[in-house]
């Protein structure tokens, strides 16, 4: 599938790593070092713009090794990119780390997995059908 891109940053466009690779690294454009305090939280953009086919979203996770190292994660994860927005990618960064942590320009901050997805068409009834696991919620499936 091709999707249009606008590259106003100083970085090569997202790539997959390997061939199995599910996302793509976002890096930081940024024309200074930022530094986000312990709790903290701020929007770092991309440089880059997206055309997804309708059908589509791109979602923005965090990356696993700067989650696990430094306690650094995307807020709304995943973000969801639709099909219709034009505007620069920027991703939420939260430090849940007891340390500042600062962003140098081109680091790899987040993925971009490119997703179809579907649109539901309610149906709106008095009784839904029953199952096995009923109303149980928020680990009603575990082990006792």
């Amino acid at each position: 599938m091709k999707i249009k891109i606008i590259n106003t940053s100083s970085h090569a466009l997202p790539h997959y790593e390997t061939e199995a690779s599910a996302g793509m690294d976002l890096r930081a454009q940024l024309s200074q070092a930022i530094t986000i305090e312990t709790l903290e939280r701020t929007i770092v953009k991309t440089g880059l713009f997206i055309e997804l086919p309708i059908g589509y979203e791109a979602q923005v996770r965090p990356r696993s090794g700067l989650a696990a190292k430094k306690g650094i994660t995307v807020l709304n994860s995943p973000g969801t990119i639709d099909a219709d927005y034009r505007g620069e990618i920027g991703v939420i960064l939260v430090n849940l780390s007891n340390e500042d942590f600062t962003i140098e320009n081109g680091e790899r901050i987040a993925q971009l997995i490119i997703a179809k997805h579907e649109r539901a068409n309610w149906e709106q009834v008095e009784v839904l059908e029953k199952t096995e696991r009923g109303t149980g919620g928020f680990g009603s499936t575990g082990v006792k």
